[in-house]
């Protein structure tokens, strides 16, 4: 069984409390992981100046050339790991084994994260509008084309996140900032360390310099709290309650449910059945554990049809073992959730004008000695006002809702990702204009294929540097 250390500025420490990663089905002990409290990270970060500085010893060239490295290092190599090492297919195993996510799933992120670190180039060329990552760097420089000077401060020497165990999906996320030379504080999910050591044994393994990552493992009430509390920069991941908690807190980039949505317009909606495959995939995806994949289908008419039609594709899905290649479901891994889940849909259920099409398949909810299955549902929903209209679950779920077209960017809410199906520039003009919209899609594009070189719940350049003015003159120093 492997002993994975804590990780302070590259150096491992091996605390004397450790928590059992364990087998989601068995309970089999997987690995010993060391559990740190919020005391020792909030001593450590007063060297947090020494990450940035580690890093800004390269180029960003250099840092990007070894970023690629990495990335194929990830996705092919042999890695250390605690005590061990890990191959790639062991990582699989282990990291299915402790989430309840099948293992083609783990394959898929796994992938996900490898082109993120390979193809960094081109996504910060992207995301900095062409700005030359000298001047990043350095703070301040002129930019050739209109001999304009431009200064860029960093606003911490870090990027802290407080990781989850739910997605491995979401580490994209935070590996640009090690590309724009600022350290990593993590704390990795109590279910999921495996991305971010891997990650970590990555990038040293690449040539990265180790005292730029610490990775802090502990509760997430006390080590979490210190992380957020101890950085200037830092991501956060949860639900709505942890969305509320930071919302308009700058130093803190809170990610949560995404209330992603496809809008069919009128001008399509009666020729709704070749677009089903897309809709159902949206909703399907990665077990429907994203924020990314579809919570709700809006359209004017047609509703029902398209209820049962999706019901009918996904209903049927029974629960098999995450070896399985046909594996389709995760598994709810902490006690209770799915239960509780369950119960707050049912509630919703019994409001007038709420049908769930996915009642003929079966139970809904399979509870296991160890884990539970919450099986895909399809829900209809008469009007926006419905509860059920403007939920989202950690699987495949969906609400159908019928609505005129004409209200539907007025009562939808917060969408990260919107897929309108529609040729109306009217309506699309509409929808450009909606701020309550993060990504855009319009036309047939499912919500879960993401353009990486465009930006997810804000530029993250935006977030981590502030642009500023930034004058110089030279001195004229009197001669002795």
């Amino acid at each position: 069984m492997l002993n994975i250390p804590a990780i302070r500025w590259g150096k491992p420490y091996d605390s004397l409390e450790k928590e059992d990663v364990v087998h989601f089905r068995t309970g089999e002990p997987i690995a010993q992981l060391s559990q740190v409290g919020g005391g020792i990270l909030k001593r450590d970060m007063k060297k947090a100046q020494s990450a940035r500085d580690a890093l800004l010893e390269f180029s960003p060239a250099e840092i990007l050339e070894k970023m690629a490295t990495a990335g194929k290092l990830y996705l092919e190599a042999d890695l250390p790991i605690g005590d061990g090492s890990q191959t790639p297919a062991a990582f699989v195993h282990a990291q299915s084994a402790s989430t309840g996510l099948p293992e083609h799933m783990c394959r898929a992120n796994m992938q996900k994260n490898a082109f993120v670190m390979q193809n960094m180039t081109q996504i910060l060329d992207s995301l900095t509008r062409g700005l030359d990552l000298n001047i990043l760097a350095r703070g301040y420089g002129k930019e050739p084309a209109r001999d304009v000077m431009l200064s860029y401060q960093a606003q911490s020497p870090v990027l802290g996140a407080v990781l989850p165990s739910n997605s491995p999906g979401v580490h994209t996320l935070w590996l640009p900032a090690v590309a724009l030379q600022l350290g990593l504080v993590l704390k990795p999910g109590g279910k999921e360390p495996w991305t971010p050591y891997r990650i970590y044994s990555a990038m040293v393994e690449a040539g990265l310099p180790a005292e730029a990552f610490s990775l802090y493992p502990g509760a997430g009430g006390d080590v979490g709290s210190a992380l957020l509390s101890s950085v200037d920069r830092a991501m956060v991941f949860g639900g709505q309650q942890t969305i509320d908690q930071y919302a308009g807190n700058p130093k803190v980039q809170p990610h949560g449910p995404g209330f992603s949505k496809i809008l069919l317009a009128d001008d399509v909606v009666d020729d709704w059945p070749q677009y089903l495959d897309l809709m159902v995939q949206s909703v399907f995806a990665n077990s429907g554990r994203s924020c990314i994949n579809a919570s709700g289908i809006w359209a004017s008419r047609h509703t029902k049809e398209i209820a049962q039609a999706i019901a009918e594709k996904i209903g049927p899905t029974e629960i098999k073992d995450p070896t399985d290649d046909e594996a389709a479901l995760a598994a709810f891994t902490m006690p209770g959730m799915a239960p509780a889940v369950w119960n707050m849909i049912e509630s919703d259920l019994a409001e007038d004008g709420v049908t769930d099409y996915t009642a003929p398949y079966g139970e809904r909810l399979v509870q296991m000695e160890r884990c539970d299955y919450l099986k895909p549902m399809v829900i209809h929903a008469e009007t926006p006002e419905k509860q059920v209209a403007s939920k989202e679950y950690m699987f495949p779920f969906v609400s159908v809702v019928e609505c005129p077209q004409d209200q539907m960017i007025k009562k939808m809410g917060y969408s990260l990702i919107c897929t309108a199906i529609t040729g109306d520039e009217k309506f699309a003009r509409e929808l450009v204009n909606a701020t309550h919209i993060d990504r855009l899609n319009i036309g047939p594009i499912p919500t879960h294929k993401v353009d990486w070189l465009q930006p997810h719940e804000g530029n993250i350049i935006e977030f981590l540097f502030r642009s500023r003015a930034y004058q110089s003159a030279p001195v004229q120093v009197a001669a002795t």
